[in-house]
């Protein structure tokens, strides 16, 4: 499997340009250039910008340039930090990883397609130039299995689209249930040497989204320690989330308790597609929510990163301020340089 230099130990801007009020007073308030200086000074080596289409597309289909400009911003700043950037294209026009934004249409309508293709000619006329410190991401966390077939042919045109103007930029691409690693597998084969592969990875989903409000099934006031036995994980995973989001803990034994062999398990069928395929693995999202203790999250960091570091697997955790995860936020004060020191693989 190959390595992807420059991309070894990120942060996600989630929240500045999208998932957001899609204001100017926003965008320019929630992150600015001594953000990209704090990134930079704590020794990480990138970081992923997503935005929403809502940035630089009008109602009418035109391209605002002035939405352009924030992502000229982030390149311009990551630039002057020696750092290195993905642009995330977090939501287009007929998709959203959130149905409560009710877009719908991309894998099924040739006018979204084509919309999602034209933003993508654009950003790669402008920043196709950019190779040497940024990549592209097509989209983020294609939901349902159903797309897989749809999202694999799209994904294979719109590449071959940005080929004919940007020959040799970096793009990543991921798979169903939410970039979920067990999606790599069924992920086209690459078209060339610069195609990454993506996932997300916040399992066990019980421990790093307790007492997540936006699961209706969760009790908001649930918590729960890392170092659960897994019989406890799978008992509670279907009290508190449900069959649709409870993972299978019957290959543990089920009086241990997670550690890194729960993420080696986790990520060992991506591991042997992205070696067989030799194409770099690369995790965009991962991070524990802000209602669990930090030294509790810690833990979960740390077993994380002992798989990622054992096989150089890239990563940008979620997320750099607010956004139920924040880093920078007050509340991990007294864990953040420990944490750095896992995210950088030095502990």
């Amino acid at each position: 499997m190959r390595h992807w230099l420059g991309f070894e130990h990120g942060i996600n801007f989630g929240g500045w340009l999208s998932q957001c009020r899609h204001t100017t007073e926003h965008y320019d308030t929630f992150i600015g250039p001594d953000d990209f200086r704090q990134v930079a000074a704590w020794g990480l080596d990138h970081v992923r910008v997503p935005v929403d289409y809502d940035l630089f597309l009008s109602a009418d289909g035109s391209f605002r340039e002035s939405g352009f400009g924030y992502i000229d911003f982030a390149i311009a700043q990551c630039k002057a930090n020696g750092l290195n950037m993905i642009l995330d294209l977090h939501r287009t026009p007929g998709f959203s990883f959130d149905p409560g934004v009710k877009e719908n249409g991309l894998f099924e309508l040739p006018e979204c397609q084509e919309t999602f293709y034209r933003i993508w000619d654009e950003l790669a006329k402008r920043y196709g130039k950019e190779k040497d410190c940024l990549a592209f991401e097509l989209l983020n966390e294609v939901t349902a299995k159903e797309y897989c077939e749809a999202w694999n042919r799209i994904a294979d045109t719109c590449i071959r689209r940005i080929r004919k103007i940007a020959p040799d930029i970096s793009v990543l691409v991921g798979g169903y249930y939410n970039n979920s690693v067990e999606a790599v597998r069924d992920l086209a084969a690459p078209q060339d040497e610069h195609i990454i592969y993506n996932f997300h990875c916040y399992e066990p989903l019980l421990f790093t989204h307790q007492g997540a409000t936006w699961i209706a099934s969760m009790d908001p006031s649930f918590r729960c320690p890392f170092e659960m036995p897994y019989s406890e994980y799978a008992k509670k995973s279907v009290e508190q989330l449900g069959a649709a989001f409870s993972a299978s803990f019957d290959r543990f034994d089920q009086n241990a308790v997670p550690d890194e062999n729960y993420f080696e398990a986790l990520f060992h069928d991506a591991i042997a597609v992205a070696e067989e395929r030799n194409v770099p693995l690369y995790c965009g999202e991962y991070g524990v929510i802000d209602r669990v203790d930090p030294e509790e999250a810690l833990l979960w960091y740390r077993a994380f990163h002992k798989t990622m570091r054992r096989y150089a697997i890239g990563s940008a955790a979620w997320s750099y301020r607010r956004m139920d995860f924040g880093i920078s936020d007050a509340r991990m004060d007294g864990v953040r340089d420990r944490l750095l020191a896992v995210i950088k693989h030095e502990d």
